[in-house]
């Protein structure tokens, strides 16, 4: 397949080259995505500058034209829900879900009520602080979930009167160029751009001298890289990067009745998740029954290609990621650990893995102190509470991070003392438009969603009325 087009200046653009798109799932190309020129990157800052300056007039307008995206995604999901699960490999179920929950997120934006801040009212003045939109903004979204985490940019910011250019991870553009083709009839031509290409191009963006936000989504090297290139012109930056979430255990939880809510939080599109538990601390006595209770359900699932029937896990979303998965499990075995189920890829074509549990492994292996972003789930043992707390926050990550137990009260103190973005009590991965979503330390910088996702694509401005 190759007709997919760029969006720029709401037309549909072919590129003077193309990129290969591999189906994870067959680790063969299934298609090809224009490679966006520097010219082009150009045409489609400029287009989003033009509009910019009518955009921003009118709140109402741009609360009927978002309201008018979320329908036609409602309405063209199932069409492009196959698209998407054959560039990123989630099952077609999945990937549907995904689709209308960008709809979700926009339909959220367009009916939000941001309320009036007026800060002073007596026989002085009249002051009110006020958001202004910040004009052009350079969206980056990775390829765990394309099209979804791309509408937690676009949302925010063209509510805020914005507009945005938008790139795609190069592993899963195209779902992202189909939103562009689908919405080049809804928002104002230049409102909305989509850009395909690689790395190359993402740095071309950040540094480029049209945007005043960055809004990136990914890894935490990317995300530093993406930092250094806004510092010299001091462009605003949203940075949502990676995690490495803690889920501990309590020892008045029941491993029965937790072991599926916590494989599910850990596997959640195939463990490609920055938000996804990552490794759980068990008390001594519940350990042995927790293992067995994830491992059970590891080995219970069926995985395969998204398109088939009755799939619940895809592959690995590109052939780096499971060669990294692949590493870390090899070393945990190497360093002691114990493949309680899993622990290797699946023989065939495509990127599979294993659904696999670790036992008897513990801080110090790579797999418990690194984001291993797949399949694999580290169980640590501890004696001491305060001990898995420590350890539980002893890294440089803070997205989020969840506490099981029978005692709620306790549980939340507990996750209280967590330095995460985001703690959860028995639950994990509870993520929602209306709820602000942010890392501590190096698993980002701002937050997105809410009113809280809106302030972040604007400037604050005081006006002040003098009335003597």
């Amino acid at each position: 397949m190759s007709d997919f087009t760029m969006t720029i200046a709401g037309e549909g653009v072919s590129a003077p080259s193309t990129f290969d798109v591999v189906n994870p799932a067959t680790g063969t190309v299934y298609a090809q995505a224009p490679d966006c020129s520097k010219e082009q990157l150009d045409a489609a800052m400029e287009s989003a500058a033009e509009a910019f300056t009518q955009w921003r007039k009118d709140e109402q307008a741009r609360r009927k034209a978002l309201l008018a995206a979320a329908d036609a995604l409602f309405a063209s999901a199932a069409e492009i829900a196959p698209v998407l699960t054959a560039e990123q490999g989630k099952p077609l179920q999945d990937a549907t879900m995904e689709l209308m929950g960008a709809g979700v997120w926009l339909k959220y934006f367009a009916e939000l009520e941001l309320p009036r801040e007026i800060v002073q009212d007596d026989d002085n003045a009249f002051v009110e602080v006020v958001r202004k939109p910040m004009g052009v903004v350079a969206a980056i979204a990775p390829w765990n979930y394309p099209v979804l985490l791309a509408t937690w940019k676009l949302g925010p910011a063209l509510l805020a009167g914005n507009t945005v250019v938008l790139k795609p991870s190069p592993y899963t553009p195209l779902a992202t160029l189909k939103l562009g083709e689908l919405l080049r009839n809804v928002l104002p031509p230049g409102v909305f751009n989509v850009i395909s290409g690689g790395d190359a191009l993402g740095a071309q963006m950040t540094s480029h001298p049209v945007p005043r936000k960055i809004s990136f989504t990914g890894s935490v090297e990317t995300g530093k890289k993406v930092a250094a290139s806004a510092a010299p012109d001091l462009k605003r930056v949203t940075l949502e990067l990676g995690g490495n979430d803690p889920a501990i255990v309590l020892d008045d939880a029941d491993p029965a009745q937790i072991a599926d809510k916590v494989f599910g939080a850990a596997f959640m599109n195939n463990g490609q998740v920055c938000s996804a538990i990552k490794r759980v601390y068990v008390p001594e006595s519940l350990y042995d029954d927790m293992v067995e209770a994830l491992a059970a359900k590891a080995r219970s699932v069926k995985v395969g290609n998204g398109m088939e029937e009755g799939v619940e896990y895809g592959p690995i979303q590109n052939k780096p990621q499971l060669e990294r998965v692949s590493a870390l499990v090899a070393d945990a075995l190497s360093n002691g650990a114990k493949a309680a189920a899993g622990g290797k890829p699946i023989d065939g074509p495509g990127y599979f893995y294993q659904p696999t549990i670790l036992a008897d492994v513990s801080d110090g292996v790579r797999i418990v102190d690194e984001e291993q972003f797949g399949p694999a789930l580290p169980v640590v043992k501890y004696t001491k509470l305060e001990d898995a707390i420590a350890r539980a926050n002893g890294t440089h990550f803070g997205l989020g991070g969840s506490v099981w137990g029978g005692d709620l009260d306790r549980a939340a103190e507990v996750a209280s003392q967590l330095e995460c973005g985001s703690a959860w009590v028995n639950t994990h991965l509870a993520l929602a438009p209306h709820l602000p979503f942010g890392g501590f330390k190096w698993s980002g910088i701002g937050v997105e969603n809410g009113p809280w996702g809106v302030y972040g694509f604007t400037e604050t401005q005081v006006v002040y009325r003098s009335k003597i």
